[in-house]
Parts: structure tokens; C-alpha cells; sequence
């Protein structure tokens, strides 16, 4: 006897694979209501007039610049790192692998303190670098630091999958056929990870723009668009703040269809 539509969607709600639509579905709705509340929490005309303020278009520029500089960086010293790790049969391996991931784990707020120690003009390094005209602490290169510690790990670890993802049948038969291993490297290796590298270089970005525990730590001068969000807050309000986190929102949805179009889930490489 054929099942009624009714008595087979009920069916369908009693397996599994319904129950996980349920409760997954409660999760996606708490995602995505604040967002909604987030976009529609102020009238256009006063979001457009506070973003049009020189501060928040001063902190939308170093935003920008240093998460821009920081995905440089991080693909620069990561992909290296990321192949090392995919290739490697050694014991540190696992050892490496951890530290890498630390920085995802520690709450911003100690990743500052942390970064703070090493790179205050007080420390070795810092009192260097400060005489030699570059101080790492209240300044650009400190919050790109700051930016690098905490979101670099996404492009080793993304990275890192996508190499283990290329089998290493294609890089043998690229050595057999002559090929040095560097060149190897360059033409078979990084062109079949790029699409999960270049997720990677993307999440690291979206995570950089949006820091704010490591960055306030490090750096409340120059400001960005986080620690504007919270000075806006502090000094003028919840309604202040608003637009600021509605520019700060939009970015980062950029960034992630940016990492959408490139059609490479990072996790599943």
C-alpha cells in the first residue's frame, strides 16, 4: 500500500537524516536572526550618515590594508609550512601540527598579551625594532602582527589538506619524467592545491578583519573596524556601533563569497 505524502514526510522526520534538519535548522535560525537584526536595526539614512564619519573611514582603510597584508603573509610563510607538514613522515610532525592550531584555541585577549610580552619596546626585540625606527607595538606592522598570529593557522592547516588531497602518484611521475623537485613543486603540486590555498588566504583574511582581542592588545592606534565597533560602543552607545559592525558585516560576507566562488571547501580538500 502507498504511503500518504503526509505519512511519508512523517516518516521522514523521525530518521535521522530529519532530526538533523530540526536541530540544525534551530542552529542556522541563530545564526542568521542577529544578522538580519544586525541589517535592518538601524534606518538607512543614519547608518549611511555615520559611516560617512573620518574615523571609521580611517579604520575601514587599516582594516583593509592589514588583513590584505596579512593573507600576504600568511600564504608567503604558510604554504611552505603547509607542504612540509603534508609530506613529512618525521615524528614532529604531530608536534608542529599542535602549535600551529594553538593560536585557533587561545582566546584573542591572550594571544595579545602573549604577543605584547614579546614585541613591547621594553622587550630585546621590541626595543630594537623601535630603534631602528619600526615599533611593533601601536603602530601598522603591530597590528598585522597581531592579525598574522592569530590567523595565519588557517591557511597552514587549509593548505596543508589540500596537499595531502594531490596524490603523490602525479609527483612521481613528474620526477621520472626529468623534472627537479622544485619544479615539480611549482607545476603539478600548486596548481592542483590552489583552489584549497586560496580558501585558505581567504578565511585568513576574514578572520584578520575581524579581530579585535589581539589587536586592542597590540595596537588601539592605528584603529580598525573592530576596535572602532568598540570605542563607538564605549563612548556613544549601542546605536554608535551599529553602522560600524553593519561595514564590518558586509566585508566579511564579501570575503566568504569570495571563497565561495572559488568553488574549494576548505575542510574537504
Amino acid at each position: 500500500m502507498a504511503m500518504s505524502p503526509l505519512t511519508s514526510r512523517f516518516n521522514g522526520v523521525r530518521d535521522g537524516f530529519g532530526v538533523a534538519v530540526l536541530l540544525g535548522g534551530v542552529l542556522l535560525l541563530y545564526y542568521l536572526v542577529p544578522l538580519v537584526a544586525l541589517f535592518v536595526a538601524e534606518p538607512p539614512a543614519q547608518v549611511i550618515d555615520r559611516l560617512g564619519d573620518a574615523d571609521v573611514g580611517r579604520a575601514a582603510g587599516v582594516s583593509l590594508g592589514a588583513a590584505g597584508v596579512t593573507a600576504g603573509v600568511s600564504l608567503l610563510l604558510g604554504v611552505p609550512l603547509a607542504y612540509a607538514l603534508a609530506r613529512s613522515q618525521r615524528a614532529w610532525k604531530r608536534v608542529v601540527t599542535a602549535l600551529v592550531v594553538v593560536p585557533l584555541v587561545f582566546p584573542p585577549i591572550v594571544s595579545g598579551m602573549l604577543l605584547l610580552t614579546l614585541f613591547n619596546p621594553n622587550s630585546l626585540i621590541g626595543g630594537v625594532a623601535a630603534a631602528g625606527g619600526v615599533p611593533l607595538t601601536r603602530s601598522f606592522v603591530a597590528v598585522v602582527l597581531a592579525q598574522t598570529f592569530v590567523a595565519s593557522p588557517f591557511v597552514v592547516i587549509t593548505a596543508k589538506a589540500a596537499f595531502e588531497g594531490v596524490p603523490r602518484a602525479y609527483e612521481y611521475a613528474s620526477r621520472s619524467l626529468g623534472k627537479s623537485r622544485w619544479a615539480t613543486f611549482w607545476r603539478v603540486t600548486i596548481p592542483l592545491a590552489w583552489p584549497g590555498i586560496l580558501a585558505g588566504v581567504t578565511l585568513a583574511f576574514a578572520r584578520a578583519i575581524g579581530e579585535f582581542g589581539a589587536t586592542i592588545m597590540m595596537a588601539y592606534y592605528p584603529r580598525t573596524l573592530p576596535v572602532q565597533i568598540w570605542v563607538a560602543f564605549t563612548t556613544l552607545g549601542l546605536d554608535a556601533a551599529f553602522p560600524v559592525a553593519l561595514l564590518l558585516a558586509a566585508i566579511s560576507i564579501a570575503a566568504l563569497v569570495v571563497l565561495n566562488t572559488i568553488g574549494a571547501n576548505p575542510w574537504t580538500q
